[in-house]
């Protein structure tokens, strides 16, 4: 595991809390023997790595509000942020898991990359304390940090797709819930967007209400969108034929 410590640029003083960090659920499922596996990390990971980003937003931002404040936590600890952050580090490739989950493409899924993160920054925690940890994470999260939208239509997707469509005069768009999985404390939820029957965008979060938001934040990029916003001098002031949103 060399070489993720170095990615990581953390070295572990317990290499079994790392051996536990990388271990997919299916494992022991497959073997049918007992096994340790990361979801327990997984559980503690998810508190440190919010105390951890929540702490330095609020020292970024100190002339915003709660609301806000959380708004932007949910784009550095979204399920796709920890998707970027795992895919940054290659952590699919260490993790350890059963030859039917590598085979269905388990290395790749958004779900086992985000829950391998939270696993790792728990086994670093354990294994050192928070400043170190912190250091970790900073690491990981540096450019979503540094590119953190304060605009309207990352905080408000959802309204922003609905007040780009309504000045068109057609009816508003409809989101359908596709898919829910995942453990109870860690459900994921896949939404997705129509408008005019046209699918715009699908998106995943761990409500109902963080899907949606993130199907629209993805609609807001589809050039059916986009050229509504551009055809509306009111609503896009600069006439710019730029996607309305890039991904943090």
């Amino acid at each position: 595991m060399e070489a993720l410590e170095a990615r990581i640029s953390y070295t572990f003083r317990n290499p079994r809390l790392l051996a536990e960090a990388l271990t997919h659920p299916s494992l022991a499922y497959e073997t049918q023997g007992p096994h340790f596996d990361n979801q327990r990390l997984e559980f503690l990971g998810d508190a440190v790595l919010q105390l951890i980003l929540t702490r330095k937003i609020f020292l970024l931002f100190p002339q915003l509000d709660e609301g806000r404040l959380t708004k932007l936590r949910s784009q550095l600890v979204s399920r796709t942020a920890l998707q970027r952050y795992a895919l940054r580090i290659d952590l699919g490739a260490y993790l350890l898991m059963g030859k039917g989950e590598a085979s269905s493409g388990g290395r790749e899924r958004s779900s086992t990359l985000a829950d391998a993160v939270e696993a790792l920054v728990g086994a670093i925690y354990m294994d050192s304390d928070i400043d170190a940890t912190t250091t970790v994470v900073m690491h990981l999260c540096h450019e979503e940090i540094s590119s953190l939208d304060l605009n309207h239509e990352h905080l408000n997707p959802k309204g922003r797709l609905q007040e780009i469509i309504q000045a068109t005069g057609a009816p508003s768009p409809r989101y359908e819930m596709l898919d829910q999985r995942g453990p109870d404390h860690r459900k994921e939820f896949v939404s997705r967007v129509f408008w005019q029957n046209e699918p715009l965008g699908v998106g995943q979060g761990s409500s109902k209400k963080h899907a949606e938001a993130d199907a629209a934040r993805n609609a807001l990029n589809h050039p059916m969108v986009v050229e509504l916003l551009v055809k509306n001098p009111v609503l896009n002031p600069n006439n710019s034929t730029r996607p309305l949103l890039s991904e943090p």
